[in-house]
């Protein structure tokens, strides 16, 4: 409780002067109730007497109307606002020494916070402050490995003798008291105050008060609340009084703010300075109580014989009348309960549609993942704020072009992400819904993107395909890809150059793709336009030298095919030209070549 568990009360006409000096706030349902564990504590006061009493519920307090009233300040402040004495030193091994584990938590819950409530200004020497009122830093760093106290810091039965009367919310699940309430842990929460504000803060599965990590974060967040920003002096007050409604509370804790903000150090767990000076001069548990002597009151004489006994009236001069004790005294000023945040009533996340996603590249998805905040009796919560994040390798994006966005639910406590579209990637990734400022399971969302499909493609009315051996094909062919009825932009189709419809191998000789480089290739991708066409422009095909009949083969995603035909036929060959027949030479007259012999039967020469 964020009152101390061991402030006592005093009997008689003293105790209304006593009480109202310092009124200590009892959280039943919004604040960290602190009350001082059995073993040792910063605040030190020790438990009522059997015959004190619990005044009247007070109002506006952060409370639950079971105010808790206190006496003195846990701690005598090393530096009380205002004072003018210097701080204490910090290189001895005293108060400035911080159990390693205790000032960690104190670190990490300043840093979370400031990353999900950057307004607020959380000071981890404010949780430092608070922690070292409450319970000595967990006992002087009294915990094990994983933060948690040890043994469990259990302060004594809220059970109205001397604390306010709290009956048993948990069970006796956290304080192993089935009768009444207890406070619990390094900062001191009641049950029913742990169940609204508990964390999970080192990610072990549990929100435990005892565990030094879980029970900074939720301090924080609490005083954090209302949207305050503990920069502004007066909302670091009003935190701290909403924390334990007692002036003494806010300037003992104010005090210890401005020690660790001089400095500190580290020590081991288990060895951090107990509190000393406690304002019960050490007594604890004990039913003593130490008290202040009564001032001094002069000695009226006594009448002599014979004389009557003075009246009040009659005192003689110098006689000192006993203090008058006044019935009303002052209280603190009341202090709002700050208002329990939307996301901390979120107790799970439900998906309500869209589970599954599924689109093709390029296109928008057809719904949006939704969710549904809701709170531990299963009834939605408005307000609060909800991130959505693409997580995994995919280049889909949501509406305004990013791979996050937050949305507030609605009063339906509903929340449902931009739209999706897809990029140019295939595959499956998650879309992660999250509670922002909360560590609750997610919802995830399963997305797959797949290629554009064409259950049909056909070839617009042109010229049959043909070309000679060695040429391009000259004319223009175009294939109009459609999906159930539907034109079908950005579908891939794949174009291969086959020898037979009935096998898809690519063949090894006749027509080629050109292609950048000049080598010839017999496969390629292609992807239909805006208008769902596949253009092939004269010359992007080249005949090869092989005469014959070829296929040009081409499939989409989703079943569509077809074949084109392509003909090759031979070049012309041209005839060969004849050699011309030799020219006799001349015969020289006398030059002894034998004349020819007539034929048979010519008529000899006259």
């Amino acid at each position: 409780m964020a009152a101390h568990m061991g402030h006592r009360l005093r009997r008689g006409a003293t105790t209304s002067v006593v009480m109202a000096a310092a009124v200590a706030a009892l959280a039943a349902s919004q604040a960290p109730e602190m009350v001082q564990p059995p073993v040792d504590n910063a605040g030190g006061d020790h438990a009522v007497g059997a015959g004190d009493t619990t005044p009247a519920s007070g109002d506006g307090s952060a409370t639950g109307n079971s105010p808790y009233y206190t006496e003195l300040p846990a701690l005598n402040s090393p530096n009380k606002p205002g004072a003018t004495a210097n701080l204490p030193v910090i290189a001895g091994p005293a108060e400035a020494g911080i159990p390693a584990s205790v000032y960690s938590a104190y670190k990490r819950a300043e840093l979370s916070i400031r990353s999900t409530d950057p307004g607020c200004n959380l000071p981890w020497q404010l949780l430092a402050g608070i922690g070292k009122v409450e319970s000595g830093q967990a006992g002087g760093g009294a915990v094990d490995a994983n933060g948690t106290a040890s043994p469990p810091i259990i302060g004594p039965a809220l059970n109205g003798v001397g604390f306010a009367k709290i009956t048993d919310t948990d069970g006796g699940a956290y304080d192993g008291d089935k009768v009444h309430d207890r406070a619990v842990g390094p900062m001191q929460f009641i049950p029913s105050t742990w169940a609204t504000w508990g964390q999970d803060a080192n990610s072990d599965g549990k929100k435990d008060p005892n565990n030094i990590y879980d029970a900074a974060q939720a301090a924080g967040l609490y005083l954090c609340a209302n949207d305050r920003n503990l920069a502004l002096k007066a909302d670091l007050d009003q935190a701290i009084l909403s924390y334990n409604h007692s002036q003494e509370y806010l300037n003992t804790v104010l005090s210890w703010v401005a020690f660790y903000e001089r400095g500190t150090h580290q020590v081991p767990d288990g060895t951090g300075v107990l509190p000393v000076h406690r304002s019960d001069n050490g007594n604890r548990n004990t039913g003593s109580h130490p008290t202040t002597p009564p001032p001094a009151v002069p000695t009226v004489p006594a009448p002599k014989p014979g004389n009557p006994t003075p009246k009040p009236s009659e005192t003689h001069p110098g006689t000192v009348k006993p203090p008058t004790v006044p019935t009303k005294p002052p209280v603190t000023p009341p202090v709002t309960p700050p208002a329990l945040p939307a996301a901390a009533k979120v107790s799970r996340l439900a998906i309500v549609a869209n589970e599954k996603l599924t689109t093709t590249t390029g296109s928008a998805f057809t719904g949006a993942p939704r969710v549904a905040a809701l709170d531990a009796a299963g009834k939605p919560v408005a307000g609060v704020s909800i991130r959505f994040e693409i997580v995994g390798t995919t280049d889909t994006r949501f509406a305004a072009g990013g791979t996050t966005a937050t949305v507030t639910t609605g009063s339906t406590g509903l929340a449902t992400s931009p739209a999706l579209r897809a990029g140019e990637k295939t595959g499956s990734f998650t879309v992660r819904a999250t509670v922002v400022r909360r560590t609750l399971a997610p919802a995830d969302f399963a997305a797959t993107v797949t290629e554009r499909q064409a259950d049909t493609l056909t070839r617009v009315a042109g010229d049959p395909l043909s070309a000679t051996t060695g040429s391009p094909f000259a004319q223009q062919l175009q294939v109009k890809a459609t999906d159930k009825g539907a034109l079908a932009p950005g579908v891939l189709v794949t174009a291969v150059i086959v020898s037979s419809k009935t096998d898809s191998k690519e063949s090894t000789e006749g027509p080629t793709f050109k292609s950048a480089d000049g080598t010839p290739v017999r496969t390629v991708t292609l992807k239909t336009g805006t208008n769902g066409l596949l253009t092939f422009a004269s010359g992007d095909l080249l005949a090869g030298d092989k005469a014959g009949t070829f296929y040009l083969q081409l499939t989409a995603p989703g079943g569509g095919t077809t074949f084109v035909d392509l003909t090759v036929t031979a070049a012309a060959t041209p005839e060969p030209t004849p050699d011309p027949e030799p020219t006799p030479a001349p015969t020289p007259s006398g030059s002894g070549t034998p004349e020819a012999t007539p034929s048979a039967g010519a008529s000899p020469s006259a």
